[in-house]
C-alpha cells in the first residue's frame, strides 16, 4: 500500500479512484466493510481502491483539553488498512484551518481536484466539512456536480450490536476483550517498548516480567489481570498481564507488565505486541508476595487452560497485527 502523507505527496493521478474516507480509529468490522466495499468497486473497473484518513484525530482538534483515547495509533491502523485491499492511504493533517473547510470546499479541492475521486463509498452515518454540512444527501448532490458516484454501506451488526468506534471504546474500558473481539475481527492489541520496573517480577515473585509505559492518549483496558498472546523477538507466546498500579507494592502509577510463558530472553529497549484475549479477575491488593506469588501461579494455570482451547492464536500470529 502507498501512503502519502498530505496531498502534495500524491505525484501522479489516480486511476479512476475509488474512494472512502473516514478517521478509522480501530479498524473495525465496519471499517472493514467500506475497504471491502472500495476493493470490490476498483476491481470491477480496474481502478485505484484510495482511502483518507486524518491525523491527528480530528477531537483533538475540536475539542483541545479533553482527553482522547485512541483504539490504535496511527502506524498499527496503516498496517490494518494494508490488510484491507486498498492501495493508496492518504493521511490528510487535521488542523484547524481543515477544521473550517465547508464541505462543498472539502468535495471540490479534495474529491474532485486532489484525488479525481469517481467512486465515493462511506458509512450510513458519515457526515465532513465544518459543522458536519457534509450529510449524505449533500454528497450525492454534489456527485452530480463533480461527476461521482456515492455508494453508501449500511451498519455492521454483530451480536445485536452495532459495530463502532464509541463501542469499541466503551467495551475496552470495561475490560469485556471477547465482544470486543468480535466486534474488531481480531484481538485487542497493546504495543510499547519494554521498560526496566521495580525488579520484582523475577527476584521477588518468581515470575519476570515485561514492562509498558501506558500512553495517557491510548485507550486502557479495565485494570485487572489478562490472557494474552505475546508477540515477542519475532516469536509468539502466551502469557499473563497485569494492568494496574501494584497495589500490594503500594505502587500508585498505572502500567502494564506482561510475563511471558517460555521465554527467557533480554528484551528491555524492544518492541512487544500484546494481543488480549480475556479478562480473568481485577487486580487485587494483597498481603504480601507470599500470597501474589500464590495467585499469579493461579492467573498462570488458567491462562493456560484458555490458551490451549483459543483457535485464532495462529492466524493473529502470523499476521502480527
Amino acid at each position: 500500500m502507498r501512503v502519502y502523507r498530505g496531498l502534495d505527496e500524491i505525484c501522479r493521478p489516480f486511476n479512476r479512484p475509488v474512494l472512502t474516507i473516514g478517521n478509522f480509529d480501530g479498524v473495525h468490522l465496519g471499517h472493514q466493510a467500506l475497504f471491502s466495499r472500495v476493493a470490490e468497486i476498483a476491481g470491477s473497473v480496474s481502478g485505484d481502491a484510495v482511502a483518507i484518513t486524518f491525523e491527528p484525530h480530528p477531537l483533538k482538534v475540536l475539542r483541545p483539553g479533553v482527553p482522547l483515547l485512541k483504539i490504535c495509533s496511527l502506524e498499527h491502523k496503516i498496517e490494518l488498512i494494508a490488510r484491507s485491499g486498498v492501495g493508496h492511504l492518504v493521511i490528510l493533517p487535521f488542523d484547524k484551518e481543515l477544521a473550517g473547510t465547508s464541505a462543498y470546499d472539502f468535495a471540490y479541492n479534495i474529491f474532485y481536484r486532489a484525488i479525481g475521486v469517481k467512486d465515493l463509498v462511506i458509512g450510513y452515518d458519515y457526515a465532513l466539512g465544518k459543522g458536519r454540512q457534509g450529510d449524505i444527501a449533500f454528497l450525492r448532490d454534489a456527485s452530480g456536480k463533480f461527476g461521482f458516484m456515492v455508494h453508501v454501506v449500511g451498519p455492521v451488526v454483530v451480536d445485536g450490536m452495532i459495530v463502532s468506534s464509541t463501542l469499541v471504546r466503551e467495551l475496552v474500558s470495561q475490560g469485556d476483550m471477547r465482544r470486543v473481539a468480535r466486534l474488531l475481527g481480531r484481538y485487542y492489541q497493546i504495543r510499547g517498548i519494554v521498560q526496566k520496573g521495580q525488579r520484582r517480577g523475577g527476584p521477588v515473585l518468581g515470575f519476570p516480567t515485561a514492562n509498558l509505559h501506558l500512553s495517557e492518549e491510548d485507550l486502557c483496558p479495565k485494570p485487572g489481570v489478562y490472557v494474552t498472546q505475546v508477540i515477542a523477538d519475532g516469536r509468539c507466546h502466551g502469557g499473563v498481564l497485569n494492568i494496574g498500579s501494584n497495589p500490594t507494592f503500594g505502587g500508585q502509577r498505572l502500567g502494564a507488565e506482561a510475563h511471558i510463558f517460555d521465554f527467557d530472553k533480554d528484551i528491555y529497549g524492544q518492541p512487544i505486541k500484546l494481543n488480549l484475549i480475556d479478562r480473568i479477575r481485577d487486580e487485587e491488593k494483597f498481603s504480601g508476595p507470599d500470597e501474589l506469588r500464590a495467585r499469579i501461579a493461579m492467573d498462570i494455570e488458567t491462562a493456560y487452560l484458555i490458551l490451549a482451547n483459543e483457535k485464532n492464536l495462529k492466524k493473529s500470529c502470523l499476521e502480527g497485527v
